[in-house]
């Protein structure tokens, strides 16, 4: 362990894992050594630039609160959380894809009863929303929980929204025998992710835009299947290409159509203009054990 180079300070570093009881933690960190060596030797980082990147991961970790997680934005940006949800959730083109959670789900929030209003009364223009649960053969999963979130039409979520108090515009329903569910709501707006910090640092330095298209979350579990974490973006956003988290996928991009008050499905529903959102989601069973 003496004299070591850059040529023999990555084989000596691993060594001393060589006791390491858990196998995977090993393989991880083994790994992890390597590549960060690797890195490190590929740009020649220098001590200026060493310490930039502390001084920069460390207020990343001075940023979290509990209601704001840099790191997970850092993960977000870089594409990793995407990356990390594509090897865990390898799924046939038929079957609803995952995207990324997001930070703005809420384990406090209402249930509501089919094609109930979550806006809580929130300004915007109305969205209705029409669901269905089915299988990999078209045949409704009764009774799956529903989850869905989403910003308003300024692109904040309620925990955003001065004075908002009570849980808005996020919901959990119960598909019914025929594996639909509704409700209405707000349409939601496209919005920035938080450039106030480190990460904002980084998307400046880069030159890459912080706004996310707009996009309805939802969350969908049944016994049997797997979880879906999705979410459905308006064909027209000027964003769909630019996500800054990467989160976008083809299947997830749906029509929202819009009808004036007096034409369209809902028009008994509503007297102004309003925004119609159809899509049925496709759970696949859990691996057989």
């Amino acid at each position: 362990m003496r004299d070591l180079t850059s040529d023999t300070i990555t084989e000596a570093v691993i060594s001393t894992m060589r006791d390491t009881k858990d196998s995977r933690v090993a393989e991880i960190l083994e790994s992890l050594v390597r590549h960060l060596h690797s890195f490190v030797r590929d740009v020649e980082l220098t001590e200026e630039e060493w310490a930039r990147a502390v001084d920069f991961l460390t207020r990343t970790g001075q940023m979290c609160t509990p209601t704001r997680q840099e790191f997970i934005l850092l993960s977000d940006v870089l594409g990793v959380t995407m990356l990390v949800d594509a090897l865990s959730h390898r799924r046939p083109a038929e079957a609803t894809q995952n995207s990324v959670l997001g930070p703005f789900f809420r384990q406090d929030r209402p249930q509501h009863t089919d094609a109930a209003d979550i806006s809580a009364g929130l300004p915007g223009s109305p969205l209705f929303f029409e669901g269905r649960v089915v299988n990999r053969e078209g045949a409704p999963v009764t009774g799956a929980a529903v989850d869905v979130w989403h910003s308003d039409a300024e692109g904040r979520y309620d925990v955003d929204v001065p004075g908002q108090v009570d849980p808005a515009m996020r919901a959990l329903f119960w598909a019914d025998e025929t594996g639909h569910f509704s409700f209405r709501s707000i349409r939601p707006s496209s919005y920035p992710i938080p450039g106030d910090g480190p990460v904002g640092e980084l998307m400046s330095a880069t030159s890459r835009s912080l706004m996310r298209p707009a996009h309805v979350h939802l969350l969908i579990e049944a016994p049997g299947f797997q979880r879906v974490t999705s979410m459905l973006f308006p064909s027209d956003d000027p964003y769909l290409d630019t996500d800054p988290v990467f989160g976008v996928k083809e299947s997830l991009v749906e029509s929202y159509d819009t009808y004036t008050a007096d034409a369209g499905p809902c028009r008994a529903l509503t007297d102004v203009p309003y925004t119609l959102l159809r899509h049925t989601f496709v759970l696949e069973p859990l691996p057989a054990n």
